[in-house]
Parts: structure tokens; sequence; C-alpha cells
């Protein structure tokens, strides 16, 4: 029997807003598919496209195993298990919101009061974003995003809501600072094509530039949508893993100093992921101080709540303040350390970076190794990258980069020993590879070199110095 074919599922489900095949995306199911392992898989794909916190995972562990009572699976504290186990509604617990908000206001150096009542709990960022981009938009609306910018944003902002981005495009040859002519630039041309702009949404720090934004810009950022009459969504899920000055200023800091400013046009998205190195716990934050927003937002937290078990464990440890105090300070010290190692490893080579202080990554300026500038270029880079030197690092264009060349790497993922490997293959491959002439072959031809540097000598500035790059670098020849 023949059955007549017909499309069984929605255009909402099967379209391709969700961004999953992107290079970013790609990376991804690369490392999955020839994960590395020491021991087990030592040539695999080393994961670096996964801004993950795991530098202070054991802190954490001890914490837990020092305060059994937190967890009501544990004889300890089963006695909650009544209390915890059934079920509570959209507002979350009220111990929970309040433990949020004071450590909201410590990350930002307690410059600022977050109101409890104005957190609404998500699943995660990715949960939040869309929340609040379903409370202020309709389909077919716009936001503008300063680029480049989170890859994920296609999926969490425009995917199920059905709204547009678009890009701000900021350069390097001011830092990729986001300026007001930028602004201005994006917003007429969403006039001229009669798509109503909603809103701004910028991430700081800077995913993924690992940046913060400084007070001038985020005032200049909010003027710009008071003049406007339109949203400013702050992505602030970053904001503890500044490891070195200047320091984060968070938006509700700013608005409090300005007399001009309509808060109701003000929200924030956070997150306990990336701070505190949690991501599967899924708590995301919306903070606005539209109170309309607030209600609306409440009411759509239906479907992505965090969990009674996993808002009671966090409760207990944020409200340790002693516990909050030390892992703060010892994120920020072996963020600032892990750094530091393959910044000065890079360096070693003759690759740079934005120059940078927050985040998960650095922005690796891979430019002059690219045989044109161009995507193109950048691509057929990133595929040696991935296929050959076995690294997932992220291509600029997956975060809407408007310059070819830059790549995101991530490194707090990693142990000691998986991050020497990874420094020696990325090290081996700008001192051993050679772009041929653009008549010639246009495959890359791979020397065999063998490197071996240790973590300890990767802070001696001396060795490998960028000047004394081998001859058959393809930096060499990029600049001569």
């Amino acid at each position: 029997m023949e059955f007549k074919r017909k499309n069984l599922l929605s255009k909402i489900a099967t379209n391709d807003g969700h961004g999953e095949n992107s290079p970013y995306f790609d990376g991804w199911k690369a490392y999955d598919s020839n994960p590395f392992h020491p021991a087990r898989n030592p040539h695999g794909v080393i994961q670096m496209g996964l801004a993950e916190n795991k530098l202070c995972s054991d802190l954490m562990k001890k914490w837990i195993l020092e305060n059994p009572h937190a967890s009501i699976c544990t004889a300890q504290g089963v006695d909650k298990f009544n209390d915890i186990a059934i079920f509570q509604d959209y507002h979350c617990l009220k111990e929970f919101r309040e433990a949020v908000a004071k450590f909201m206001g410590r990350v930002g150096g307690n410059k600022v009061t977050f109101d409890a009542n104005r957190i609404v709990m998500s699943g995660g960022a990715t949960g939040a974003n869309e929340t609040v981009m379903f409370c202020l938009a309709d389909p077919g609306d716009a936001f503008l995003v300063p680029s480049p910018y989170y890859a994920g944003f296609a999926r969490d902002l425009r995917w199920r809501t059905r709204i547009e981005i678009i890009p701000v495009d900021c350069k390097s040859s001011n830092h990729f600072r986001i300026t007001r002519e930028a602004l201005e630039y994006a917003y007429e041309k969403a006039q001229t094509w009669n798509i109503n702009v909603k809103g701004v949404i910028v991430a700081n720090p800077s995913n993924p530039l690992g940046t913060v934004l400084d007070r001038d810009t985020m005032r200049n950022i909010v003027s710009f949508v008071n003049e406007k009459t339109i949203h400013l969504v702050c992505d602030e899920i970053y904001a503890a893993t500044v490891f070195s000055s200047p320091r984060f200023i968070s938006i509700a800091e700013i608005i409090q100093d300005m007399d001009d400013c309509n808060p109701d046009l003000i929200h924030i998205v956070y997150s306990l992921s990336k701070d505190m190195g949690i991501p599967g716990f899924r708590v995301g934050i919306v903070y606005s101080f539209n109170d309309e927003v607030m209600h609306c937002a409440r009411k759509m937290s239906s479907f992505g709540l965090v969990s009674s078990q996993t808002q009671y464990l966090l409760t207990s440890m944020l409200s340790d303040d002693q516990f909050v105090g030390n892992f703060l300070r010892e994120s920020s010290k072996r963020l600032a350390k892990r750094h530091h190692v393959f910044i000065k490893g890079l360096e070693q080579v003759g690759i740079s970076c934005l120059k940078s202080n927050a985040g998960l990554f650095f922005w690796m300026d891979m430019r002059p190794l690219l045989k044109e500038q161009s995507l193109q270029g950048e691509l057929e880079l990133w595929h040696v990258i991935i296929d050959e030197v076995k690294l997932n690092v992220s291509p600029g264009s997956s975060f809407r980069c408007s310059e070819p060349g830059w790549f995101r790497v991530c490194f707090a993922n990693m142990d000691d020993e998986t991050v020497e490997v990874a420094l020696n293959r990325i090290q081996a491959f700008v001192l051993g590879q050679e772009i041929q002439e653009p008549d010639k072959s246009k495959h890359w031809r791979k020397k065999h070199l063998r490197l071996s540097f240790s973590s300890s000598r990767l802070y001696d500035e001396t060795i490998m110095s960028p000047h004394i790059i081998s001859p058959h670098s393809p930096l060499v020849r990029a600049t001569t």
C-alpha cells in the first residue's frame, strides 16, 4: 500500500533557526565523534569550543561534602524531602531568590542592591534570554546585537520567538568597542528595511571577546535606547569571571546614576552556569526594572523552572558568605593563571590575541595565517585546525564577526595536562606549516615537527620569542 507523503512536523520545529548546522556546532560534533583522552584516545579532538568553567569544581565538591544537610538526597538532609519535593509555584523559593540577589550584588562589588522580588528563574540563560524576547518583541521585530556576538544567540533569541537579529558591526581597529555611530547605522538600516527595532542586547562581559564594557560605553548605549524608546537587555552571565582590571560594572549600577534613564527599558539576564561552573544545574535569571515585564516573565517561567532540589542546595551554598568570598577570589586567580599560560604560549610562536580580562575564552588573531582574507579563507583554516591539528576552536564567522581570521578559544574546561597538549599542537602547527604560493597546490603542507613545552616553561618569556619564528611558519610568508 502506498501512502501519500505528508509533512507531519511543524515548521518551527524543522526550520534551520536553531543554528546547529553552523561551524560552531560542527566543531562540537567533531569532538563528540572523536574526543581526546590522554590514555584511551591521545590523538582525538580537544574540546576548546565549549565555554565551561571547571577550574574551581574542587571547591564546589569540597563544600558539598562538608554540608550534606544542604541536599534532600542525603541522610542529613532527607527530613526536608517532603517540603522541597512537592510542587513549587513559578515564584520559586523565596530564600533562593534572596540568596541569588545577594550574590549578584556581591559579584558587582556591592555597588547595587538587587531586589529579590524582581528575580524570575528560568532554565539557564538560554531560557532566560528567550523569555525576555517573548516578553518584549513580536515575530518580525528585531533586536540590534553588537558583533561579534555569542553564536547561540541565533537559537536563544530568534528560533522560536521568530524575531530578527540585526548585527551592529564592531571593528578590531578600536578593539571591537561598541560605538554610537555603529548603533545608529544599524538602526537606520533596519528602518530602511521597514523592520521594527524593539531593542539592543549586549553581553557584558563579552562572549566571545572576553572584555568588559566601560562606563562611558554603557552610558552611551543607555542614552541611545532612551532616545529611541527601545529596550536594553544586558546579558551578564560572565560577571564573576573577571580576573583583572578593569572591574565588571553592571547595567544596574550605571542607570542608578543616570537621571534621564527610563528604567522600564532596562533588563538583565544572569545565570550561575559560568560564574559558578554549574551549567548542568540550569539556573537562569531574568531581572527587570519593568513591573509588567516581571509579571509576564514570571508567568512564562512555568515552561522552564529550576528544580526545587537545586534551589534548596544552592540557597545554602550562596548563603555561606565565607565560601562565596573564597570561591570568587580563587576563581579569579585560577582564571588569570590559565589565561596567562595560553596567551604567553601563543605569543611564543607569534600569535596574538585581543587584550581581555574576563570570560572563559580569548579571541585569537589568526589573520596572518589565512591564505586569503575572506570567509572562505577563514573556514579553510578552521577545517585544518579541526581535522589535522585536532582542536575544536570556533571561527569568528560563527559569532558574526565582520573580519575573517579571528577565533574563539575556550581555556577553562580542561585540566593542566590537556592544556599542555593543546598548546603543543597549536605551536607545532604554527611553526611547522607552510602555505603554498597561489599558483601551486592549495593544500596545507604539514611538516613533522615535535615540540614539548612544559607548563612551567610557558611562563619563561625568553623561550621561543616571537622574534625567532621558524622560517617555515606561515606567519613569515604572510608578513613578507
